[in-house]
């Protein structure tokens, strides 16, 4: 009711009479009647089993559906619910069925091929008369549902889940606005965008005589009069034209390349051409994007192609920049984060550096002009379930605060004044949900560190490209701010087989044309012989969960190939240790009575492990035990992560086990008193050596020179 009541009163403009009749209709049903038509309109499908339909709290449930199905809300299968009936039927139901007409059936059909050989070669009405369909009933005025949900969601939504999660506190909302604003201004927007939205939606789990139609529907399609709708069909175009393409159909996948507008439907269009031999028709198109490109990202794919097909250069622009790009060494055990890695290494260079990607961009447009978005009288949502604001929505955010945007990026000259405007809005509305950055405590630091670095112009381009077209501008930045000896720099990590992508090539160029310094930079990992690893092996009071605790800690730390000191320590758990803990540890509760509680240790504990890779076999158990050993004390625990184990069944393949008492037998590796912290932690040091002169064999011969 809250839906249908938001629909009619913000939509009354584009409904057609069957919309409008059915919001009237449902409020004169029965509460119980509704109660039990949006349970059907919950649940997966349109068709089902009338002795499946349980709803204890709607009272009896036969007296509910004959009054829905009399007042044409349900109804019995019928020839046009063909589709939708075999999907619900059971593999042997449709078997069955198909036998009466089609004696010699292979038995051993899955049911896909079931139903594809029935939509082939059965009439709908045929076979639905051969089933019995008193036990079965199917949703009516479906697409009357579907299309105020879209007018409700902006989106094909089956179901109102989204309520549910709300209800139950796992959705957040806007619910305290006031202000909403249609998203459709005319009937024949929403009915334009509605025509797309549906079909590619339908378009995840066509199946062959269903993207038969979709092909086929492709020859009516009118040109979309409004961006929005423009938008949802360029992806419809080109996810349909991929699939056709796939099935090996490559003159309608030309053709329907050729109904999208988008910067993908244009490059697939230009390769089919060049694969089928139409090379002058491709160099024509290609011309046509660069001498008049509808996107930036059309133009340089445009040029990459022109150059490596009509001027024979031999590699791409993209796979130029990365070959060119600056290479930096970094220890291969921090491989698990190039991003981070590449971070610690500028900043052990004296540098700041900053993992941005979008976030500081967005954060910096959101909160420079949070009242524009969010708080004037043209600030306004579509509904309480969406966060973005309608003006950047509709692309309307520079034409209607075209005065306001201007005198604010002028103003980007008073650094300070910037700085404190930034600041108080961010005091103020912290953390409030909103559609364009997410709250970051520590973004403010970037935010402030860009401010400083930056010339104002700079600034100012890449923020009106946000202003003018926020949807196209607010992914693909690179992934490091670094401030060094000359200012602000963005990087673009890229570790070994990371390929760049075409809209990060197109954000380095931006900013580059922005006055920024923007670059690639690749991280080959080396192994560092001063690099300190710290071997850690705990035992514990049971499994995973906060409900368990650590009674012994066994640490090693390793530099250079050799053991230079350890850390060993039982601990009071705070709990009892259960027989079977004891039985396989050797740990009593009374070898730990005495002992020192975690936070007595975790000051010393920490000093171990300071600069140092956090080792283990089985590495998450150990971490996540210490981790949460600290969390108790109310400290965070943060240290980069290396696993004996995973590494060992890279480096040292057809073990059967890799269990460490395997490993030690079968490498000779001393394990007297298996489970027993320091011991197992012995052990493992041992595999870690193992492991690093392996990976150093590896990356020596990665880096001799090929024959």
């Amino acid at each position: 009711m809250e839906m249908l009541d938001f629909v009619a009163a913000h939509y009354a403009h584009v409904l057609l009479a069957e919309h409008a009749r059915f919001i009237e209709d449902f409020r004169r049903l029965p509460e119980n009647a509704q109660c039990l038509y949006v349970r059907l309109v919950n649940r997966k499908g349109r068709v089902f089993a009338r002795n499946k339909l349980k709803y204890p709290e709607l009272g009896e449930i036969d007296p509910l559906v004959d009054s829905l199905r009399a007042n044409g809300w349900i109804d019995a299968p019928r020839a046009r619910h063909y589709q939708d009936v075999l999907g619900f039927l059971t593999r042997d139901e449709i078997y069955f069925a198909l036998l009466d007409a089609f004696t010699g059936m292979s038995r051993s059909l899955k049911k896909a091929e079931l139903i594809a050989f029935a939509v082939e070669h059965c009439q709908p009405a045929d076979f639905m008369a051969r089933l019995d369909t008193r036990r079965v009933l199917v949703q009516d005025r479906f697409a009357e549902v579907r299309y105020l949900l879209f007018l409700y969601f902006g989106r094909i939504q089956d179901g109102l889940s989204q309520f549910t999660m709300r209800d139950l506190g796992l959705v957040r909302t806007q619910s305290f606005r006031e202000t909403y604003e249609p998203r459709f201004n005319d009937r024949a927007e929403a009915l334009e965008h509605f025509y797309f939205a549906t079909r590619l939606h339908d378009l995840k789990t066509a199946s062959g005589c269903e993207l038969d139609v979709l092909v086929e529907e492709t020859n009516d399609w009118a040109d979309a009069e409004f961006s929005g709708s423009a938008s949802i069909r360029d992806k419809l175009a080109f996810q349909l034209g991929r699939k056709i393409e796939q099935r090996g159909d490559k003159v309608n996948a030309l053709r329907i390349y050729q109904k999208g507008e988008s910067a993908k439907c244009s490059e697939r269009l230009i390769r089919l051409l060049l694969s089928s031999d139409q090379r002058k028709e491709a160099q024509a198109y290609l011309e046509r994007c660069l001498e008049n490109p509808r996107s930036d990202e059309e133009w340089l794919f445009a040029r990459d192609i022109y150059e490596q097909k009509f001027e024979k250069k031999r590699t791409s622009t993209l796979t130029d920049l990365l070959r060119d790009s600056e290479i930096i060494d970094i220890d291969e055990s921090r491989s698990g984060s190039a991003e981070n890695a590449a971070a610690e290494y500028f900043e052990s260079l004296g540098f700041d550096a900053f993992r941005t990607e979008n976030t500081i961009w967005r954060t910096f447009f959101g909160l420079l002009f949070w009242d524009e978005l969010f708080i004037t009288q043209d600030a306004a949502l579509h509904s309480p379930f969406e966060f973005l604001p309608t003006t950047l929505s509709d692309n309307s955010f520079f034409e209607r605060n075209r005065q306001a945007i201007e005198t604010k990026l002028e103003r980007l000259d008073e650094t300070a004044a910037t700085k404190r405007r930034l600041l108080k809005t961010s005091t103020e509305y912290y953390p409030t949900p909103n559609g364009v950055f997410r709250w970051r405590r520590n973004v403010i630091d970037a935010l402030f560190a860009l401010i400083n670095h930056a010339d104002s112009d700079s600034l100012r381009i890449m923020l009106r490209r946000f202003c003018e077209n926020y949807k196209s501008a607010r992914y693909g930045y690179p992934d490091l701010m670094v401030v060094d000896d000359t200012g602000i720099r963005f990087i673009e990590i890229k570790a070994e087989g990371d390929q760049l992508r075409r809209n990060q090539l197109l954000r380095i160029e931006q900013l580059r044309q922005a006055g920024f310094r923007a670059d690639v930079i690749r991280v080959r990992w080396v192994l560092d012989p001063q690099q300190t690893y710290v071997v850690v092996d705990v035992e514990t009071t049971g499994g995973r969960g906060d409900n368990h605790r650590v009674t012994e800690i066994g640490a090693v730390k390793v530099r250079n190939g050799k053991v230079v000191d350890q850390f060993q320590t039982l601990l009071n758990p705070q709990r009892s240790i259960p027989p079977g803990i004891t039985r396989l540890t050797g740990i009593s509760p009374e070898m730990v009575a005495g002992a020192p509680y975690f936070v007595d240790v975790a000051d010393e504990f920490e000093a171990f492990m300071q600069d140092s890779i956090f080792v283990a076999h089985n590495v998450e158990f150990d971490y996540g035990f210490i981790a949460r050993e600290f969390a108790h004390i109310g400290r965070p625990f943060r240290f980069p992560k290396l696993c004996t184990c995973a590494s060992m069944r890279k480096l040292y393949p057809g073990h059967r086990s890799y269990s460490l008492a395997a490993l030690s037998r079968a490498y000779d590796i001393s394990l007297k008193q298996h489970h027993r912290a320091m011991c197992d932690a012995e052990a493992a040091a041992q595999l870690l050596l193992m492991v690093n002169e392996k990976r150093a064999e590896n990356l020596a011969s990665e880096s001799s020179p090929k024959a």
